[in-house]
């Protein structure tokens, strides 16, 4: 069960388990005209494999085409909306492997345009930690809602990771400076600023983020479907070719960059320093 879900919203005990037993990692949720999507790894900081990312692109492109949808929550449970990528996942990339590599860039690739081709709203509700590509993942999003207490960047050079997508993402939003900023130092801002710099939209209660989000969402819902629709697809026009180039560099700089070592020794001191 989600910390933060409102009293209204039920959801079935039966629907958290998969027929292994194990409590799933991505839950999908209906309030009135709002599908509300949420990582459930809070142990984890909702850091995802690529497992919970394929999930994700299943559950966005059934939201997109269902006509009772109206619009689109993204969220974490706990204090996360989502630390970004698993590095235990990551760490075991073999660095001579550039198919494995590639197609860890693809499924980046169509998670986040499974997000832009939705022709329904999209809020994402930030109720902690957004950081790598779940930073990028929010940033996809129309509006996002966080808390004064929000913490948001792209720390992935801080783990040997080139931040090639992550320059996509924040660019439109930041300009050069600042995105050299934070593709570089990796440093986490907090909500007053995030909100400043456009990344947060509005800021509210920690305890409100999610209902604020969905009320957000009902009034996007209930605007004439077809103006936003075509609002969004000229929206992804502006967006698409530049996501293309991104994930073309991508591959190529993450070959260079395993082949290098370095990730696979940064990736494995972090966790090491962490006891995991």
């Amino acid at each position: 069960m989600l910390a933060t879900l409102p009293a209204h919203l039920v959801v079935s005990p039966a629907s958290l388990l998969t027929c292994e037993g194990m409590l799933v990692t991505v839950l999908l949720d209906r309030d009135g005209p709002v599908t509300v999507i949420s990582l459930n790894r809070p142990e984890k900081l909702n850091a995802w494999t690529a497992g919970m990312r394929e999930r994700l692109i299943e559950l966005l492109r059934e939201s997109g085409a269902a006509p009772e949808v109206g619009a689109v929550v993204l969220t974490g449970a706990g204090r996360a909306f989502c630390a970004g990528q698993d590095l235990g996942e990551t760490a075991a990339i073999d660095p001579d492997d550039h198919a494995a590599s590639d197609a860890w860039i693809d499924g980046f690739d169509r998670l986040y345009r499974a997000v832009l081709d939705l022709d329904k709203p999209v809020v994402a509700a930030v109720n902690g930690v957004a950081a790598g590509s779940g930073f990028q993942f929010a940033l996809l999003a129309d509006l996002r809602i966080g808390h004064a207490g929000v913490r948001m960047g792209q720390p992935e050079v801080l783990s040997g990771i080139p931040s090639i997508t992550g320059i996509w993402a924040m660019w439109n939003i930041l300009g050069r400076a600042k995105t050299t900023e934070f593709a570089l130092t990796g440093r986490l801002v907090h909500g007053a600023e995030a909100e400043r710099l456009g990344l947060l939209t509005r800021l509210v209660g920690e305890g409100e983020v999610l209902a604020a989000a969905i009320a957000q969402a009902k009034e996007l819902a209930g605007l004439p479907a077809g103006a936003v629709a075509l609002t969004k697809g000229r929206l992804r026009e502006l967006e698409r070719e530049a996501l293309a180039d991104s994930v073309a560099a991508a591959k190529k700089v993450h070959a260079a960059a395993y082949a290098s070592g370095e990730p696979q020794r940064e990736m494995t001191r972090f966790l090491k320093g962490r006891g995991k």
